[in-house]
């Protein structure tokens, strides 16, 4: 009786896609591409010689789709890496500390609301320790507190309005 050769066991059987991650990745790029060309297509333009508010979005969105389309081909073509799985909690966390900050911002100030939506933020590595967070975030809120009222000149509330 002969048995399967060792190589054969040891190599997963894929389909004709050799690089799925690149793959997959490339097919997304693409798609976000072709919603950025329909979401700018009622844009003047880049139509013939004539520049408009459409032209650079346009331009980026057939560089993005080349970029993707290559990437894809890639991936169909030669070996890379499979899929991986994807977490949640990242992408949750920072959602969550955008939509925090935008909520926070006019009543409770530009210190508060930088500092809390930072601790958010960061909740959403399992890797973050709360002393290191906590030191990261107050030197960026301070660096928020002097770069965009002070540096920039943005008519920003630096403190809740209770306290004003």
């Amino acid at each position: 009786m002969t048995e399967a050769p060792d190589s054969a066991a040891a190599k997963p059987v894929r389909g004709p896609i050799k690089g799925p991650q690149d793959f997959y990745g490339g097919v997304v790029l693409m798609g976000i591409a072709l919603f950025a060309l329909w979401a700018s297509s009622d844009l003047q333009g880049m139509r013939g010689f004539s520049f408009g508010p459409g032209t650079a979005p346009r331009m980026f969105a057939y560089l993005l789709l080349a970029l993707g389309a290559g990437v894809a081909l890639t991936g169909f073509l030669m070996e890379g890496p499979p899929l991986q799985r994807y977490g949640i909690r990242g992408p949750f966390f920072v959602t969550l500390a955008i939509l925090a900050f935008s909520v926070m911002i006019r009543p409770l100030g530009l210190i508060v609301s930088a500092f809390v939506s930072f601790m958010i933020a960061a909740m959403g590595s399992d890797e973050t320790k709360l002393v290191e967070a906590i030191v990261v975030g107050v030197c960026l809120t301070i660096g928020c507190a002097l770069l965009f009222p002070y540096a920039l000149g943005l008519p920003l509330d630096l403190f809740p309005r209770i306290l004003r």
